[in-house]
C-alpha cells in the first residue's frame, strides 16, 4: 500500500475586494459610464441620495469609515490580478438554455447602423462600370480608413494587387464621385480638393489655397498667403470660410464611435494673466451623499441587529462609492496638472510645440503606477485652446535636438509635412534628404523612422511626388 502523507504549503495570493474592482472601474470610466454605474448603484442602495446642484464646496459626505481598500496605492499592485481575474471570471460564465435563447432574440432585435462601406458597396453595384473595375472598387472600399481616406495610396495598392494602372485609375475616380464627397482621398489636403472640384470651384481662391497652402492656413499666416497669392488678406479670409464648410471627415458620420457631442472632463482655460488653470466639468457626473434618514435611522433601530447590519453596509458601500469617485476626479485633475505644467508651449502655441511625456514620467510624479493613469486617462476628454483632445494624445515620446529642446513625435511629424509642402516638386525631396534636414535642425532621426512617418502622413516617395 503507497504511502500517504502530507505536506503543507505557503503560498501568498492578491486579491480584489468588490470595492478595490468598483474603485478601478469607476477610474477608468468616462462619464457617460459612470453617469450609470451611479445610477445603477442608486437603485441598489437606498442609502445614497442625490443633490440637484453641484456645490463648489468640496466632499459632500464624510469618508471616514471608508477603508485603505480604495487607496490608489493599493490599486496600482493590484491592477494586473484585476485584468487575469476579470478574464478568467467572464470566461467561467455559463447560461442557461433559456438565457441564451433571450440573449438570441435581444441581437436579433438590434438594428445595426449602415456602415460606411455598406453605403458604398451600393453606390459600386448601381454604378455602369465593368466588372474588373467595380472589384477594384470594392478593393478600394475595403482600405478605407474611418475618416473615409484610404489607408495606402493608390500606387502602392497598384503594386501590391497587381492591377493594371490605368484601371486603378478608373476606380479611384469611380470611388471619390460617390457620396460622401471627398471620400477617397488619400489625405485631408486631396479630400478637401475633390470636395471643391465636386463644387466646380477649382478655379477658386479656396482651391488654390487648399492645393499650395494648406499648411500656412493652420497656421492662421493670412498675410504671407495673401502676399504669395497676390490678394488680400480679407479674401483670403473669406475663402478660408468657404474652405471650413467643407467636411474634414467624411466618412466619420459613419464611424461606430463618432459622437458630435463629446463632453470633456477638463477644461485648460487662459487667465486674464496668461497663467493656464485646469477646471473639472463634472457633467453628466451626479453629486452624490449619504442620507441623513438613515443615518438617524441608525441610531434608531436598537437591538434590531439585522436591521442595523443592512444599514451599516449600505452606509459603507456608499461612503466607498462617493470615495471612489472623489479619488477618479482628483487623479484626473492632478493629471491635467502635469498636462499643463509639461505642455505649456503647446497650449500657447498650437500641436508643434507638443513635448514628449511618459505616462511613467506622470505616474512617478504623482506617486502612481504608469498603469493607473492608462486607466485614468482611457476615454476622458479635454478641451485646450486649440480644440478638443484625447488626454492620452498628449502621452507619446519624441526626440530631443542637440541645443536641449524636445519635440513629440507628432511635432516631429509635421516638420517633415512642412518641409515636403515646401520642397521643389521638380526636385522633392528623398527620405535621405528629409532626414539630413531634421539632423541639420538638432532632431537625431534615422531614415527608416523618417519613412515611417512619412508613410502614415499618405505622403508618396519622392520619385512619386515628382512633377
Amino acid at each position: 500500500m503507497a504511502d500517504i502523507s502530507l505536506h503543507h504549503a505557503l503560498n501568498q495570493q492578491q486579491t480584489l475586494t468588490p470595492q478595490m474592482r468598483r474603485s478601478l472601474e469607476i477610474l477608468q470610466s468616462n462619464s457617460m459610464e459612470l453617469s450609470q454605474m451611479i445610477h445603477q448603484a442608486m437603485e441598489m442602495n437606498p442609502v445614497l441620495e442625490q443633490l440637484d446642484d453641484y456645490p463648489d464646496e468640496g466632499p459632500v459626505d464624510e469618508v471616514d469609515d471608508y477603508d485603505n481598500d480604495n487607496d490608489l496605492a493599493h490599486l496600482n499592485e493590484t491592477d494586473d490580478d484585476y485584468r487575469e481575474r476579470d478574464i478568467h471570471q467572464n470566461a467561467s460564465n455559463s447560461y442557461s438554455a433559456d438565457d441564451e435563447e433571450r440573449r438570441q432574440f435581444l441581437y436579433e432585435s438590434i438594428v445595426a447602423p449602415e456602415t460606411l462601406q455598406q453605403f458604398l458597396a451600393q453606390q459600386v453595384q448601381q454604378s455602369i462600370m465593368p466588372d474588373e473595375i467595380k472589384q477594384i472598387t470594392m478593393a478600394l472600399i475595403g482600405n478605407l480608413n474611418e475618416r473615409g481616406f484610404l489607408d495606402m495610396p493608390p500606387e502602392q495598392l497598384t503594386e501590391r494587387l497587381e492591377i493594371n494602372p490605368r484601371w486603378m485609375k478608373q476606380a479611384v475616380n469611380l470611388l471619390q464621385s460617390f457620396d460622401p464627397p471627398g471620400i477617397g482621398a488619400v489625405d485631408l489636403r486631396d479630400s478637401l480638393l475633390i470636395q471643391l472640384r465636386r463644387l466646380g470651384r477649382e478655379d477658386s481662391l479656396e482651391y488654390k489655397i487648399c492645393e499650395q497652402y494648406l499648411n500656412d492656413l493652420a497656421r492662421r499666416h493670412m498675410s504671407q498667403i495673401a502676399r504669395a497669392l497676390s490678394t488680400t488678406p480679407e479674401r483670403v479670409a473669406e475663402a478660408t470660410e468657404r474652405i471650413a464648410s467643407l467636411d474634414p471627415d467624411p466618412g466619420g458620420s459613419f464611424s461606430p464611435t463618432a459622437n458630435p457631442h463629446i463632453t470633456p472632463d477638463v477644461i485648460i482655460r487662459r487667465t486674464l494673466d496668461g497663467i493656464f488653470e485646469a477646471e473639472l466639468t463634472n457633467d453628466h457626473i451626479p453629486r452624490l451623499r449619504i442620507s441623513d434618514f438613515y443615518k438617524s435611522l441608525l441610531a434608531k433601530t436598537g437591538s434590531d441587529k439585522k436591521a442595523l447590519e443592512y444599514i451599516r453596509d449600505n452606509i459603507r458601500d456608499g461612503r466607498s462609492i462617493i470615495s471612489s469617485i472623489s479619488l477618479r476626479q482628483e487623479t484626473i485633475l492632478s493629471i491635467a496638472m502635469r498636462i499643463i505644467e509639461r505642455q505649456e508651449p503647446f497650449l500657447r502655441y498650437g500641436h508643434a510645440k507638443l513635448r514628449p511625456m511618459t505616462m511613467a514620467e506622470v505616474g512617478e510624479d504623482l506617486g502612481m503606477h504608469a498603469t493607473t493613469i492608462s486607466r485614468a486617462v482611457a476615454g476622458k476628454y479635454i478641451h485646450t485652446p486649440h480644440g478638443m483632445m484625447e488626454m492620452r494624445a498628449f502621452f507619446a515620446t519624441g526626440y530631443q535636438t542637440s541645443s536641449g529642446a524636445e519635440f513629440s513625435n507628432a511635432a516631429v511629424r509635421e516638420a517633415i509635412q512642412t518641409l515636403i509642402h515646401a520642397e521643389n516638386s521638380a526636385k522633392p525631396l528623398s527620405d535621405d534628404a528629409l532626414t539630413k534636414a531634421l539632423n541639420t535642425n538638432g532632431i537625431d532621426i534615422k531614415r527608416r523612422t523618417v519613412a515611417k512617418y512619412r508613410e502614415q502622413l499618405h505622403i508618396l516617395p519622392s520619385h512619386l511626388r515628382k512633377r
